[in-house]
């Protein structure tokens, strides 16, 4: 099967490449905006062509204990749900994490706290980045911003779940669920045989014939092992900071003001960009791809470059405190957000956005920012003003050519003139410091 290109929504792109990755089960339980996932399975039927299970599960609950135990099997499995029911799947995604049990779980996040709303949010971020159930750990989290992402990053969520024997989190959020692109559809991956996973994964729990029991499992009762165990863990996160850190630069490359922001907010951020460079103020985003591990060494260069930097997020404000953090102080650091499922997306909301950025950088920076505006503003008016001029002077020209002494024409032509003559009187006005610069 060749890659295919075709338009869906978010949840129907990865559910159909997790079918095409090769992925062995889905457990999951429906709940809005990500609903369209487990739809789509039911639709597409994967259980006749490749043999995949697609099981709606009782509860969160029971979909995470259901990932336990078949990804301790080495299989590729996955879940997915929203917010409200990744917080109840806390305490299984930290036994997977202790009994190091890949996995690929998709939040397609909405408003909270508790029940909240079904509109689109980013209010998850503490919560997937930080560990939401007991005990020290991470996970590996990736944040996607299109339709295209939501499958590419399916496959590339198991490749990092099985390379480093833990779970991955896709962190998407209402809007880019339920947005219908263009994407295209990799090629068909076959699903690994028991042999193969076996010889693959010889951690797995594949049946002990011949070899030692495998037990996976996240209890220990003695203490110094647990802390090697823990060490172990933490060895391997360095591993992953170091290894899989990603991220996407867009915007200017000579910028005063810096943005970062992820999944949907990124994308509202490319609208502010164009409408800063409009008025001469040069922005560049930074897009973090992996939440965990977060990309600092790229805000620290950010920093280095712009006289302050804003954060754009649909939540009140966490993603902002690791920005400030590896900041360290350099420059102040914002956060302009929405809540309660409101998604800036008016050419108002990317207004308020832009002039939080111009606020970000200490006073003396503010004012040198400002006057660059002005100065622009100043620039698009006397450019209008030169070219209503070029055009009434041309008109001007060609009506005393062509008419006579003592027609109407000709009397009108010299009054164009005078017009033209007044605006480039009021454009040479604006070139007077103090006068019209301060509009």
């Amino acid at each position: 099967m060749e890659k295919e290109i075709y338009l869906m929504k978010g949840n129907e792109a990865l559910a159909h490449a997790a079918v095409r990755c090769g992925c062995d089960a889905y457990f999951g339980y429906p709940i809005t905006p990500q609903s369209e996932v487990l739809e789509t399975f039911a639709e597409i039927k994967p259980w006749e062509t490749t043999g995949m299970v697609v099981l709606q599960a009782e509860s969160e609950v029971a979909s995470i204990n259901m990932l336990y135990g078949a990804g301790g099997c080495g299989k590729r499995v996955m879940t997915s749900s929203s917010s409200v029911g990744i917080a109840l799947m806390q305490e299984g995604i930290s036994y997977m994490v202790g009994a190091e049990i890949p996995s690929l779980i998709v939040n397609v996040q909405r408003g909270g706290p508790g029940l909240g709303t079904i509109q689109p949010s980013q209010s998850d971020y503490n919560q997937a980045t930080r560990g939401g159930g007991n005990g020290d750990y991470e996970t590996i989290v990736l944040a996607p911003n299109s339709v295209q992402e939501m499958a590419d990053f399916v496959d590339l969520g198991f490749e990092l779940a099985f390379r480093y024997r833990n779970p991955v989190i896709m962190l998407s959020d209402g809007v880019i669920g339920q947005m219908m692109e263009k994407v295209e559809l990799q090629p068909q991956k076959q699903r690994l045989s028991t042999e193969e996973v076996a010889q693959r994964y010889p951690w797995a729990t594949t049946g002990c014939k011949g070899r030692k029991p495998n037990v996976i499992t996240s209890v220990e009762l003695r203490s110094e092992v647990m802390e090697q165990h823990n060490l172990h863990l933490q060895a391997k996160y360095h591993e992953i900071e170091e290894n899989e850190v990603r991220y996407e630069i867009s915007g200017s490359d000579k910028p005063v003001l810096g943005i970062v922001a992820f999944g949907s907010a990124a994308r509202i951020s490319q609208k502010v960009i164009e409408m800063a460079h409009e008025e001469g103020i040069e922005v560049q985003l930074l897009r973090p791809i992996t939440l965990w591990p977060f990309p600092k060494d790229a805000v620290k260069e950010l920093a280095s470059k712009v006289k302050g930097i804003l954060t754009v997020e649909i939540n009140a404000g966490q993603m902002v405190y690791d920005v400030r953090y590896h900041v360290e102080g350099r420059v102040p650091v914002e956060h302009y957000g929405r809540l309660g499922g409101i998604v800036p997306q008016s050419r108002r909301d990317s207004r308020q956005i832009e002039d939080h950025a111009m606020n970000t950088p200490r006073q003396h920076e503010k004012d040198e920012l400002e006057a660059m505006r002005r100065q622009r503003r100043n620039l698009v008016i006397r450019n209008w003003l030169n070219g209503i001029f070029i055009v009434l002077a041309l008109i001007a020209i060609v009506g005393v050519l062509y008419f006579r002494s003592g027609d109407r024409g000709l009397t009108l032509s010299y009054g164009i003139a005078i017009l033209a003559i007044i605006v480039k009187m009021v454009e040479a006005i604006f070139r007077l410091p103090g006068v019209f610069n301060k509009l």
